[in-house]
């Protein structure tokens, strides 16, 4: 039987047309969830739409839309963006669903069971844009408005009847799963700073509105709408089915941004811990992806629409870009000038150009055939047999970045033996040692395309598929079996362009 393994996106909160911060949770999930599958485990990958809260019905009133109406189109959007980023997502959760509806008020009720939820009045600051509630200690002036000082959201004094959740009662409990799991939170800087907050002191959170109705209904308290935040985490539970079918449960990664790191790192696992259900193994929060020097957002109308730049410069390139140049966990810029070097020196020069000039030499040479090594010297097998242990470690910290340096370094010393061996010299003076050469190359690319599938999946089944090895047998176990002897194989083509 195959291990499993379950990774997250955030579900995105679809008030708006998706941007490159989306498409980065997305890509980066899915290059872990195929990197699993590429190591034998059976993966299930959830992503999807949060469709209730104020700002959603705010939204959508001012299209003069039913919320309905208004999320069926938009999470449509966001639904295309899988298909247009080429994610291997095996759910599409939207919160509007009638099973998550169960699934909220089902954990709802074991809360309410285990005493862990009342009925008081809450008083507070608010941002409808966040979505959450604000302390006093976290609220600045500016420009006679008042606003949160981490995300700049404003935000408005709120007096409503409320349910509340007793987080208060949790505060030791979480920090000391963080101690005793120092991995729990990744990376390090985001550990501390959950760390900090739940050590400040945690009070109890309200958990419903009753000031609109867009959201899921408390049960037997038909007034209240279970908060947004509450509705949303619990989607996780939704995805696997889990109050009937929990055999992926703890969820192994949340992958999410930084800005909802507290929802996840601190509300959730307290929820979580009060229902007596296992705590996900790992939360994982990224950077954002930058315009200029700041987040985008609607608001400040510097949003870079992902399917503008993958018609210009091609998915697989951009997914390469983004997974190599921005540091996993760390804030990054999209910048034209370097996609384009990356594209034309990691891409085209070095991998592009070795494999034009290999297969050009091997179907000129060998009717595009395996040419017969001969005899492999030791020097020429440890281009061939490539050790995982590197790529192993940088994943166990979700340094993909490095993973993908690593690839792009064995692809260099490739090239250099290449260079170094000149085959298209010993050919024309008929030396038998270019079989060799061109055989060592041909399996040395195979490892490759193989090892940047999870990264571009499209450009390297193509290539794969002109070695006759196709999907289904895609795996690092492949990468431990040579190329037969003989085997027909297909030019390729030119597979990476190159820009100006």
């Amino acid at each position: 039987m195959k291990k499993k393994y379950y990774i997250t996106t955030p579900i995105y909160y679809p008030s708006a047309k998706p941007h490159m911060g989306h498409a980065y949770s997305s890509i980066s999930a899915d290059f872990i969830a195929r990197y699993k599958r590429l190591e034998g485990y059976e993966v299930r990958f959830a992503t999807g739409t949060d469709e209730h809260g104020q700002k959603i019905q705010k939204s959508a009133d001012k299209k003069n839309l039913s919320p309905e109406v208004f999320c069926n189109e938009i999470s449509k959007v966001f639904l295309d963006l899988t298909k247009t980023l080429n994610l291997s997502n095996t759910d599409f959760i939207r919160t509007t669903q009638e099973q998550h509806h169960k699934t909220v008020q089902k954990l709802w009720k074991i809360l309410e069971e285990k005493k862990f939820i009342y009925l008081s009045k809450y008083s507070g600051w608010y941002s409808v844009s966040d979505e959450a509630f604000y302390s006093e200690g976290e609220i600045i002036e500016k420009d006679n408005n008042k606003i949160c000082e981490v995300t700049g959201s404003l935000v408005e004094w709120v007096e409503e009847e409320s349910y509340f959740f007793k987080l208060s009662e949790f505060q030791n409990i979480l920090i000391k799963h963080y101690e005793d799991n120092p991995k729990f939170i990744q990376p390090a800087s985001r550990r501390n700073e959950v760390m900090s907050f739940v050590k400040g002191g945690l009070n109890d959170l309200s958990i419903s509105r009753n000031s609109f109705k867009w959201g899921i209904s408390v049960p037997n308290s038909k007034e209240h709408i279970v908060y947004v935040w509450l509705d949303a985490l619990t989607n996780y539970l939704t995805a696997i089915n889990y109050f009937k079918e929990n055999s992926f449960w703890p969820a192994d990664v949340h992958i999410i941004g930084k800005d909802i790191l507290r929802f996840h790192a601190v509300y959730w696992p307290a929820f979580l811990l009060a229902a007596e259900i296992p705590l996900p193994k790992k939360i994982f929060a990224h950077g954002w992806i930058l315009s200029g020097d700041e987040k985008m957002s609607k608001s400040k109308g510097n949003i870079l629409d992902p399917t503008e730049i993958i018609d210009e410069y091609g998915l697989d390139e951009i997914r390469y870009y983004l997974m190599k140049e921005v540091m996993y966990g760390l804030d990054g810029k999209i910048n034209i000038e370097n996609l384009k070097n990356c594209i034309n020196s990691d891409l085209a020069n070095n991998i592009g150009n070795l494999s034009q000039r290999i297969f050009v030499l091997t179907n000129k040479y060998f009717s595009c055939k395996v040419p017969d090594p001969k005899i492999l010297s030791t020097n020429d097998k440890k281009f061939i047999e490539y050790s995982m242990s590197g790529l192993e470690k940088s994943m166990n910290t979700f340094e993909i970045h490095n993973y993908i340096r690593e690839v792009i370094s064995y692809s260099s010393k490739i090239n250099k033996f290449v260079n170094d061996e000149e085959p298209w010299t010993k050919a024309k003076n008929s030396d038998p040692r270019v079989g060799t050469i061109l055989y060592v190359a041909l399996n040395a690319l195979k490892n490759i395309f193989i090892l940047l599938h999870p990264v571009m999946p499209s450009k390297s089944e193509h290539y794969l598929s002109c070695l006759n090895i196709f999907p289904k047998d895609i795996s690092f176990e492949s990468i431990k079996k040579n190329l037969p002897i003989n085997r027909e194989l297909k030019m390729p083509g030119l597979m990476f362009k190159k820009y100006i």
